[in-house]
């Protein structure tokens, strides 16, 4: 099939998912996936109050990273597709030059230099990567026959390489473990061939003794072995774990009550108002609003899928499918990470956690999404 005929089919499939221009489509937003973000941002300051030991001007903080992301998300919700595709080499370069900047005058904090400080504004370029590399995989590979050949691969993979390496030198494990990913979905919904996804198993698996003596670091080594077994170590580094299961499983299936919770409230929870923000959550609100929360995530992930599938073209296609994969490998790892289920590695729980870049690349992303699905609307 050529691209023509392909992009024709898509353009034909978008209009039967979505019929008739609504006027929503004028503002190029999606209503239901904006109602389904601000459900998930109110319901994180909620919990972000009591996890922050009450501090409203933590709360006042977050508040405005919310709005300047849903400020962004509608500002790229406006620009058409074929532009993001023109131009989505820039947003990877400057993503490749602030990650060299974090390298020569990053900030450190907590023995990792992940962060770069502008006059007052402090930020995480390896978050910027998040989408900075779907949208140049996608945009590349949206100009080549599918499915991808040796040739794309080898591009691809050497444009996954360079912002990776960058991002384990900080060193930040998690957040390269989520660029990787996203690299991967593109692959994936581009239709690479089975045999390159099991040799690429097989090179990693390969690889796993190298990367374990020559890569990780001494505390990653621990991390690892930790989730083995938490309780060889339980004032140290199975603390986090062992504190993070303590509070889910003491909130039974209706919790302590909003600020009534003990691990949180006398500070044997970590990370509370970041990694660990859902343990928070558990023994104050339960298994019940641990279920909504799981469920308020499943339609926003069910929602990118959707848009993802009326895409009008292969380009918005690949970037909408690739975007909402990686928001929820965003969710899972976390989830998994404070239930004891994978290592500890730092990620924060998506437009719930504390933190401003995270928030900002995330709404992006979402904006991203609302201009495939607003092309989609205006082709259809």
């Amino acid at each position: 099939m050529s691209r023509r005929d392909f992009d024709h089919q898509m353009r034909e499939r978008g209009a039967a998912v979505y019929g008739r221009r609504s006027h929503w489509l004028t503002l190029h937003a999606d209503p239901l996936l904006a109602l389904l973000l601000a459900a998930l941002m109110t319901a994180g300051l909620a919990v972000l109050y009591s996890a922050g030991d009450s501090d409203h001007g933590q709360v006042r903080r977050q508040l405005v990273y919310m709005v300047i992301g849903m400020t962004l998300m509608l500002i790229t919700a406006q620009i058409p597709l074929r532009l993001l595709q023109r131009w989505a080499w820039l947003p990877y370069v400057a993503g490749i030059l602030l990650l060299l900047a974090v390298e020569l005058i990053g900030s450190d904090a907590k023995g990792a230099q992940r962060w770069l400080t502008l006059g007052p504004v402090r930020f995480q370029p390896a978050e910027l990567m998040k989408i900075a590399l779907p949208l140049v995989l996608t945009a590349y590979l949206a100009s080549r026959p599918p499915p991808p050949r040796l040739g794309d691969l080898a591009v691809a993979a050497a444009l996954m390489s360079v912002p990776l390496a960058l991002v384990l030198i900080q060193p930040d494990l998690g957040t390269a473990v989520l660029i990787t990913t996203g690299g991967f979905f593109v692959l994936f919904l581009a239709g690479i061939a089975v045999r390159f996804l099991l040799a690429v198993a097989a090179v990693a698996l390969a690889a796993a003794p190298m990367l374990w003596l020559f890569v990780l670091h001494d505390y990653q080594k621990t991390r690892i072995l930790t989730l083995l077994d938490p309780e060889s170590d339980k004032l140290g580094a199975g603390w986090n774990i062992i504190q993070s299961t303590t509070a889910i499983g003491s909130g039974g299936w209706t919790g302590k009550g909003w600020l009534q919770g003990t691990q949180s409230q006398l500070d044997f929870l970590p990370e509370g108002h970041t990694d660990f923000i859902i343990a928070v959550l558990a023994e104050e609100f339960g298994f019940v609003a641990v279920l909504g929360l799981i469920c308020l995530y499943a339609l926003i992930i069910l929602r990118g899928l959707a848009i993802s599938l009326g895409a009008s073209s292969m380009f918005g296609r690949l970037l909408a499918g690739s975007i909402t994969l990686t928001f929820f490998i965003y969710v899972f790892v976390n989830m998994s990470m404070v239930a004891g289920l994978l290592p500890v590695v730092g990620v924060p729980l998506p437009m719930v956690s504390y933190g401003g870049t995270s928030v900002v690349t995330l709404s992006i992303g979402f904006g991203i999404l609302m201009a495939v699905r607003s092309e989609t609307g205006r082709r259809g």
